[in-house]
């Protein structure tokens, strides 16, 4: 005998309460994350040192203001950035494949950007000639964004055929466009020396290292455009749940629909991947946990994906600074120790083997 039903209202209600929720878990990790590190505070301080600052008084101890200003809270902002980023794209293709497997590293965005990234480290001298030294700090974040994008405009040439874009096509278009781009990067860490062979390393496992407030007001736009732009799309992602014809029947644009979710994909993870390096697992576990609590309804899977993505990248990094103290983990580390198996359960629970 089947359950009962829930009622939509009582969803809603439930989804309302889930995102008031992770709004205050995201806050909590948020303030975790300004305390905790080598140079260890007290939440309540590391809080006072935050508002003198908003405030404009002088700081009591400037060692404390360096690390909490100039360090911990620019890399804050971008992990959250970055964390609401991919789940948020994530979201967005798995109701547009309409599969909970669906992840941005399947249709070769990442591979690309990762490959435009490290084209510029293994060969950005030769291809950049005198300029190297002087565009050395913005060629890298540039050159993977580029890489991103225009796999993202391959995928989608080879995917459109009489202003209708195959889903299909595109799904398999991009497993071979990402492999091409693994081989050609994979070519090009071969030819690599020492010194470029350890930067490749700590760049493609993901990093929040090195975060500025100048790479914060360059990701941040773009990022915050697409997060603005979910509620829009939220009602042509539910009726894509039904199919594309019946999706049509209800007045909705769905080729429109497929380009503007691409190219939003196509955006963010090109500027994430630009700034923090290849962080995987984020875009499948957050999206396909929230559907399993709160339901499939975008208008509220999407904010609360975004609240969720960022509060797990956060509460990551905060676990790559402590565990290896003083040295630091790849944050693409912890997240696929926690993303693999949480992949897998998903995979044997379509197949019926465990029921989660």
């Amino acid at each position: 005998m089947s359950a009962p039903a829930v009622p939509a209202g009582d969803r809603r209600g439930r989804a309302q309460l889930a995102i008031m929720l992770l709004g205050l878990l995201l806050a909590a990790v948020m303030a975790a994350a300004l305390a905790i590190g080598p140079f260890g505070l007290p939440v309540g301080r590391a809080l006072a040192i935050l508002g003198d600052w908003i405030a404009g008084r002088p700081a009591a101890d400037v060692t404390e203001r360096i690390v909490l200003i100039d360090i911990r809270l620019p890399r804050m902002l971008l992990g959250g950035l970055v964390g609401a980023a991919l789940a948020i794209a994530g979201a967005m293709l798995q109701g547009l494949f309409r599969n909970p497997l669906a992840d941005p590293g399947l249709v070769g965005v990442s591979s690309g950007a990762a490959l435009g990234a490290v084209l510029v480290i293994v060969t950005g001298g030769a291809l950049l000639g005198p300029l190297a030294a002087s565009v050395s700090i913005g060629a890298l974040p540039v050159a993977a964004f580029l890489g991103g994008f225009a796999t993202t405009l391959v995928l989608y040439a080879i995917a459109t055929r009489r202003g209708r874009t195959s889903v299909a096509t595109m799904l398999l278009a991009g497993i071979a466009l990402g492999a091409f781009a693994g081989a050609v990067t994979s070519f090009l860490v071969y030819r690599a020396n020492d010194a470029q062979l350890r930067e490749l390393t700590f760049w493609t496992m993901g990093s929040l290292a090195g975060s500025t407030w100048l790479k914060l007001a360059i990701a941040a736009p773009p990022i915050l455009g697409v997060l603005a732009l979910t509620p829009f799309i939220a009602r042509g992602l539910d009726a894509l749940v039904l199919g594309e014809s019946e999706a049509r029947h209800l007045g909705i644009d769905v080729e429109r629909l497929k380009s503007v979710i691409v190219f939003a994909v196509a955006v963010v993870v090109g500027v994430s991947v630009a700034f923090t390096g290849v962080i995987g697992f984020v875009g499948i576990v957050v999206p396909h946990l929230l559907r399993l609590a709160i339901g499939p309804e975008h208008r509220t899977l999407l904010p609360a994906s975004a609240l969720l993505g960022a509060g797990l990248l956060i509460g990551a990094d905060i676990v790559c600074r402590m565990v290896v103290a003083p040295a630091e983990l790849p944050i693409g580390i912890v997240t696929a120790i926690i993303g693999a198996p949480f992949f897998v359960s998903i995979l044997l629970r379509r197949r019926g083997i465990v029921d989660l």
